[in-house]
Order: C-alpha cells, then sequence, then structure tokens
C-alpha cells in the first residue's frame, strides 16, 4: 500500500476534523472519489472572507456549488467541506497577538508557520484536495509566496487554466467566442525556482566567478549583476506534456501546442519543447500527429499516420504542434480558434494564462487548478482586492469555475455542466436586459455590469445577488 492509503488521521492544534464525509485516496496512481469527498477549503483574505454576516465570494461560490450538486445527484453525493486557514486568517486565528515587527524578525519557516499553519499542512496531505479563495502575500520577505509554498511543498506540478467564453460578458476582443482553451503550465521548475542572486552578494560574486571560468566575460556579465538560474528538466517537463496530453485525448480537443522560447533559449525553453515531442510520440503515437507529420506529402509514414488522408488532414489524431512564446500572444489574439491545449514552461504560462483570461473579459471569470499525481487544490486566480472587502460586491465567478474544475477532476460532470449553463444563462439575461437601454435590472456583479453601455457599477448586484441567480437558474434546468 502507498504512504497515502496508510496514512493516520492527523490531529490538529486548533482545526476540528469532519465527522463526515469520506476520504479522497490514489490507489496504484489512480484517484479514488467517494460520493461524499471531504475537501479542505481555504475562504482567502480580502474579497473571499465573511466579514459579519456579509457573505466573501468563496461563500457565494460555495452555495452555488452545493446547489448543483444537490440538484444533479438528489442527494446521493454531496462535497464535505473541511473549512482550514491560510493568510490573514490563519495569522488571527493562530498567531493573533503577533506583530508586525515580529513576523519581518522571523526566518522563512518561522513567516511560514504565521501564514500557513501545520495544521492547514497536515489536513491538505491527508485529504488530497482543496479549494482556494484568493489569499494575501505574507509581509516580511522571508517567507514569499503561501501559493508558492504550497506548490512545492505537495509538488503541484501541473497549473491548469481553463479559459471560455460566456456569452453575455463584454469582451473587449472581437473574436473572444472563439475562445476555448486551457493552459497547462508547468509549477515547479524555471525561473520560478527562487534560484537567484542579489546584485553584490557573495554568492552572486561566486557564481560570476564560476561563469568567468566557464568563458563568459564582462562583456556579457557584469560583475555588478544579479544573477538568476533558470531550471528545466526532462522529467518534470515529460509529466507536464503528458498531463496535457491526457487532457486533450479525455477532452477530444483538436491539438496539443507547445509554448517556447526555444530560439533563444536553446538548452531550456528548446530542450522543453524536444521532451515534449519526445513523451507525446513515445507514450500516444496510437493516438498523435505532429504538425509536421500533418502536412508532410513525402514521406510513406507520415502518410500512413494520416490513414492515408490528404496532407493536413489529422484523421482523428490529436495534434502536437509549438509555437514561440512571442508569436503565440499574437496569435490567441487574431486566431484563437486554432488553439485549444497549451504545454508551457512556468514564466510563459503565467504570462499567457493571464493574456488568455483578459481575451475574455479579465481574471474575474479565470479558474485555476494546482494539480499533481496525489493532490490538487483548485483556486481562483485574482488577488484579495482588499477595498471591497466586505461590500459584498466582487464576482465569485473565478472561485465558483475552480470548483467547476473540482467536479471536472472527480467526473461529476453532470454538476459541473449545470453550473457553466446557469452562469451562462445569467450572463444573457443581464445582456438582453442591457440592451434595451439604461434602468433594467442586472443580476452580475459591478465588474460586468459596468461594460454594458449606459450601465455604470452602482448597477452591479451583490456577490450574493449573483449567486442567488445563478441557482434560480439550476434549480429551474
Amino acid at each position: 500500500m502507498t504512504k497515502a492509503e496508510t496514512m493516520s488521521t492527523p490531529t490538529y492544534e486548533k482545526l476540528k476534523a469532519p465527522t463526515t464525509g469520506t476520504r479522497v485516496v490514489v490507489e496504484g496512481g489512480v484517484w479514488k472519489f467517494p460520493d461524499d469527498p471531504i475537501v479542505c477549503l481555504l475562504r482567502g483574505d480580502g474579497i473571499g472572507q465573511d466579514v459579519g454576516s456579509v457573505p466573501g465570494i468563496t461563500a457565494c461560490a460555495i452555495k452555488v456549488l452545493d446547489a448543483a450538486v444537490e440538484k444533479a445527484y438528489k442527494g446521493k453525493r454531496k462535497i464535505v467541506w473541511f473549512d482550514v486557514h491560510a493568510g490573514d486568517v490563519a495569522r488571527s486565528t493562530y498567531n493573533p497577538a503577533v506583530t508586525d515587527d515580529q513576523v519581518k524578525a522571523l526566518d522563512e519557516e518561522g513567516q511560514r508557520k504565521v501564514y500557513l499553519p501545520d495544521d492547514t499542512i497536515k489536513a491538505f496531505e491527508y485529504y488530497s484536495l482543496g479549494l482556494k479563495g484568493p489569499l494575501t502575500t505574507p509581509i516580511g520577505g522571508g517567507f514569499r509566496s503561501i501559493n508558492v509554498y504550497l506548490r512545492f511543498r505537495f509538488d503541484l506540478y501541473g497549473c491548469v487554466r481553463p479559459v471560455k467564453y460566456f456569452k453575455g460578458v463584454d469582451a473587449p476582443n472581437k473574436h473572444a467566442s472563439k475562445v476555448d482553451m486551457c493552459i497547462f503550465r508547468e509549477n515547479t521548475e524555471d525561473v520560478y525556482c527562487g534560484i537567484e542572486f542579489k546584485s553584490g552578494s557573495d554568492k552572486a560574486k561566486k557564481v560570476i566567478s564560476l561563469l568567468r571560468e566557464l568563458g563568459y566575460k564582462e562583456d556579457l556579465v557584469l560583475d555588478s549583476a544579479g544573477v538568476g538560474i533558470k531550471v528545466i528538466s526532462p522529467e518534470r517537463t515529460k509529466r507536464l506534456v503528458r498531463m496535457a496530453v491526457k487532457y486533450a485525448l479525455d477532452k477530444k480537443c483538436p491539438s496539443v501546442t507547445i509554448v517556447h522560447k526555444g530560439n533563444i533559449m536553446k538548452f531550456t525553453e528548446g530542450a522543453f519543447k524536444d521532451w515534449g515531442y519526445e513523451v507525446a510520440k513515445a507514450e500516444f503515437r496510437d493516438k498523435v500527429i505532429t504538425e509536421d507529420e500533418l502536412w508532410d506529402a513525402v514521406k510513406p509514414e507520415a502518410a500512413a499516420l494520416r490513414g492515408g488522408k490528404k496532407p493536413g488532414d489529422a484523421n482523428g489524431r490529436l495534434v502536437i504542434k509549438d509555437r514561440i512564446a512571442d508569436s503565440v500572444f499574437q496569435q490567441i489574439q487574431l486566431r484563437p480558434d486554432e488553439y485549444s491545449v497549451f504545454a508551457t514552461p512556468n514564466l510563459n504560462g503565467d504570462y499567457l494564462s493571464d493574456a488568455v483570461a483578459a481575451l475574455t473579459g479579465g481574471l474575474g471569470l479565470a479558474a485555476g487548478a494546482n494539480i499533481s499525481d496525489k493532490a490538487a487544490m483548485f483556486e481562483a486566480t485574482h488577488g484579495t482586492a482588499p477595498k471591497y472587502t466586505g461590500k459584498n460586491m466582487a464576482n465569485p465567478g473565478a472561485v465558483l469555475l475552480s470548483g467547476v474544475l473540482l467536479f471536472e477532476f472527480m467526473g461529476w460532470f453532470e454538476a459541473a455542466e449545470l453550473v457553466n449553463k446557469s452562469l451562462e444563462k445569467t450572463f444573457a439575461e443581464s445582456e438582453e436586459t442591457a440592451k434595451k437601454g439604461p434602468g433594467g435590472k442586472l443580476f452580475v456583479t459591478y465588474d460586468i455590469a459596468r461594460q454594458f453601455e449606459g450601465y455604470g457599477e452602482a448597477a452591479g448586484a451583490k456577490s450574493s445577488e449573483f449567486a442567488d441567480r445563478i441557482i434560480h437558474h439550476i434549480k429551474a434546468m
């Protein structure tokens, strides 16, 4: 049996484990989802948290998700939410008396415990699944990011960011209705490893000295330079591309595009491209065809892969192709329908996922997940927007759609479809109302309402009203 299967139930300092529900486990590399899974819930800071009787966006999203499960399965399935803490909420719960100056004086591990307590880590390690609202960036400078810590601590190597257009959202790009993409971003390597050395530091000087020994002169690397290391390996590249290809095959997507800057960084991003092709052809040869093979009119083996079809006809196979990173940023705007799934190194994926989200209306509807072979955290990708804390104004869509990703991950497709269709109905009816002129009742939050001509932020519905309207459509389906 695996370590996860034999792990004993953790004890907690302040948390109370659920008395109902069943733990999700991974057996022999296969996820096992019960009908009543326990999911760790990090409500988040800022707009994610409840303030008195005023719900945050996470509470609004949970209300919709629960309604969809009830409608789809009529009591036969249910998610058991286990509230755990991180960010400012964790600090106020576990260390209410600690001052900012005291936090800054702590070492990195000490700061981590303030903002991400051991209770939360033990809970997520045991229950394997989580849904997370936006979290604050810790003060102090040593412990830099809760999100990054979780990714490395649990090897959440695949950052998955689906982006699609919802009718009724006034998206800025005229081709937005053609956007239906999913970005797979490698989460554990690249410049995000944090291997960097401050200008003038002893470590920077040592690295620069080594570079001098390797023949890199001062015309290329100045003695005063700060230094960062870009790390990309075949093992971690291949598992990310494998995840992307499996997703594309399961969803019957037409292509996977490997995004890289290999024309300049040949041994890191260029290697990412090469390793991506290698794993696709080695493990999925009977289901994929490369773009070169797709258009090859000479080689018999290419024609055989196409089943004798003419060049350009994939004959039902998944097309594996690659694009230079800078060109992709043009093509997602000009020809978005030519792209469905992307596999990218860490930095490229960070840029690309936000850029694609902007095509369809911004981060308010940008869902995300960080997934490994034994744990998965689903999360909103936007910030905490502290000026809207406790105002019941913010859009819960990103947390809600991250919950939809959770449903799909577990195979609860009926509940996922209910949320997607009801959300789209809510957007569409507000668009129809807005077309009739100012003064109509909208059921979308201020960020969507202000996009309609003649309407401003004040016309937006409360976060809770938006959620209730989605539930109204769920119940009517």
